[in-house]
């Protein structure tokens, strides 16, 4: 932007990018300011390394460096290799930044604040060096880099620790609810194993005296048991291998299980192939339980079916949730709408937002509908 002077204008430059990538790309906030940022403070720290030096050794000014090509070509040809030679080492060093997607709101603003922190530092630094390149000694804008440089470095390296001490405490967590359910698990198996004889002999009893109507109706809780077991089973890291995703399954079958809710969990889905961002995956599969679970414990039976599992003939993911509900007359449409909540005490944002998620994923849908026993609601990830 020619009408606002150099350097200032590369505080625009940076906005109309984020911009850009955050709006146009769809791309999350924190990485649309990590990809803003990091291509200039990366130029900027090797410009104010290569500057001084180039200058010195040819013997001219900045003004020359800028209006003459032939300076400027050979300037940004040093420049690239560089930045060619950092994206190597980055590459060998099998670096990324994946773990923006799964950190807390705290952690985000400490990168985002530590960003815009070295950003302002840097732009200072670089402001200083158009001015007065001319003046300074090569010994202090190499200083000048050599401070920059530690500050960055040691970001950097504080922030890695952080987000490892954040995943290690989600693997904690996860680890924590996993030895619940296993602890669980393991007392059902004691109790079934405890019970076998006593449940071999009381079917003999009902084939003896040709009870079927008393067999179907003591198989039905007999597999009630079972499928407690088997549900414990599902939840644990190896099948659900999600932390996050894990750990919230884990909770709200818990929640439901305290409020003698019959919960069927079905689990056929590689949760690393999601095609979502795993952030809002969870918002909504959060959302949806806990209206399933408050719903359903209104009724006299109350049961949650929950399914995850890949369509490939469509091309798809699926997870439906389906459970009982008291309120026949609820409308699939209004429910959608701010404001709207069948719950006392509820503000109703609850699927407002979850609608507001789907729209604006491309690749999403939920359809919502009824029968006269369930209340469905099914999520497609294309």
């Amino acid at each position: 932007m020619k009408f606002i002077p150099n350097p200032f204008n590369t505080f625009i430059n940076v906005l109309v990018l984020y911009l850009i990538i955050n709006r146009y790309l769809k791309i999350p906030w924190l990485k649309s300011i990590f990809a803003s940022l990091f291509p200039l403070i990366v130029f900027g720290l090797l410009g104010m390394l290569i500057s001084n030096p180039y200058m010195t050794l040819l013997h001219i000014s900045h003004l020359d460096l800028v209006s003459i090509p032939i300076y400027r070509i050979i300037y940004s040809i040093l420049m690239y290799i560089l930045v060619f030679i950092i994206i190597a080492i980055i590459k060998l060093c099998n670096l990324n930044i994946n773990f923006l997607e799964d950190i807390d709101t705290k952690n985000k603003f400490i990168i985002f604040a530590n960003l815009i922190l070295g950003f302002a530092t840097l732009a200072f630094q670089s402001i200083i060096t158009v001015y007065f390149i001319n003046t300074l000694p090569v010994i202090i804008t190499f200083f000048s880099f050599v401070t920059l440089f530690v500050y960055f470095g040691l970001s950097i390296y504080s922030l890695t620790r952080v987000m490892k001490l954040t995943l290690t405490t989600r693997k904690l967590q996860s680890a924590e609810e996993y030895n619940n359910s296993l602890r669980v698990l393991h007392d059902n198996v004691r109790a079934f194993k405890h019970d076998f004889d006593n449940i071999v002999t009381t079917i003999g009893g009902y084939i003896r005296t040709n009870d079927i109507k008393g067999l179907e109706n003591y198989y039905v809780q007999l597999e009630d048991d079972c499928q407690r077991v088997n549900n414990l089973y599902i939840l644990n890291p190896e099948v659900v291998n999600n932390d996050g995703i894990y750990n919230l399954l884990t909770k709200k079958y818990n929640e439901a299980d305290s409020k003698n809710i019959k919960v069927n969990i079905t689990f056929l889905l590689d949760l690393s192939t999601l095609k979502m961002k795993i952030y809002e995956f969870a918002r909504i599969l959060g959302i949806l339980l806990d209206n399933a679970i408050e719903a359903s414990s209104e009724c006299e039976e109350k049961i949650i079916n929950l399914t995850f599992r890949e369509d490939t003939k469509n091309k798809r993911q699926l997870i439906i949730i389906e459970n009982t509900y008291a309120n026949k007359e609820v409308d699939t449409e209004q429910i959608f709408n701010k404001g709207i909540s069948g719950k006392e005490n509820h503000t109703g944002l609850g699927l407002w937002e979850v609608r507001k998620i789907v729209k604006k994923n491309n690749n999403v849908n939920l359809f919502t509908s009824k029968t006269k026993k369930f209340f469905l609601q099914q999520l497609e990830l294309y």
